[in-house]
């Protein structure tokens, strides 16, 4: 659990980073731990390796060590100088890559690595549709077969949309919302439609489908 002070400390750093760029950190305030334990209850040890994309202050990066993850198994891709300082001090054992999130697309620094699931904390709503296209297919270019891709949004809807979900072979399913939050957000888990072989060979085969749910009370 985080002291008051470390909270404090991280308030003060998300809302300077929001100040000085409001479009690529999309909030005032770090993530809570309720969201947190939200985006990361559906993964596990066994899952083995799990990347995060945007990771600021490291909330959700505690939530999967909570789990039981260990902390050599985490890539920390965080593009932010401050943010990733603090990562490398936090987390000395994960692997704290200082770069943007597109890179995924290409060869290095990722080009052996293969990720069991994916935790975002990026601002997928306020990039350009080829930009996010980008991360999705970088990220599930990295994940396992049976991986998925867990995004928060503060909107009630999947923040990517849904052609571009099909463009992709991929599904998006909403798992569950928080209140307590700062803005409250719900939570979704994008997986691929089809088996990986399938999907590759043709990502526009099939229809998807967005399911919403309510929020549900995390405790």
């Amino acid at each position: 659990m985080r002291t008051v002070l470390s909270q404090t400390t991280d308030f003060s750093r998300f809302f300077r980073s929001w100040l000085a760029d409001p479009r690529r950190v999309a909030s005032v305030a770090p993530s809570s731990d309720t969201l947190a334990r939200l985006i990361t209850r559906g993964i596990s040890p066994s899952d083995g390796a799990v990347l995060e994309l945007g990771v600021g202050t490291g909330v959700f990066t505690r939530a999967l060590l909570d789990l039981g993850i260990p902390e050599d198994a985490l890539t920390l891709v965080e593009c932010d100088d401050d943010f990733a300082a603090t990562l490398r001090e936090r987390f000395p054992r994960a692997r704290v890559v200082q770069a943007n999130a597109t890179l995924l697309a290409r060869r290095e620094p990722f080009a052996a690595d293969s990720f069991g699931a994916v935790v975002s904390g990026l601002p997928l709503l306020t990039m350009p549709p080829r930009r996010v296209m980008e991360i999705l297919s970088g990220a599930f270019d990295r994940l396992r077969p049976a991986g998925s891709f867990y995004q928060f949004t503060y909107f009630p809807r999947c923040p990517v949309p849904r052609a571009l979900l099909e463009r992709l072979g991929l599904k998006a399913v909403c798992v569950g919302g928080t209140l307590w939050n700062l803005p409250p957000a719900r939570v979704y888990r994008i997986s691929r439609r089809q088996p990986l072989a399938v999907t590759r060979r043709d990502s526009r085969v099939g229809t998807g489908r967005v399911r919403l749910h309510g929020f549900e009370a995390i405790g």
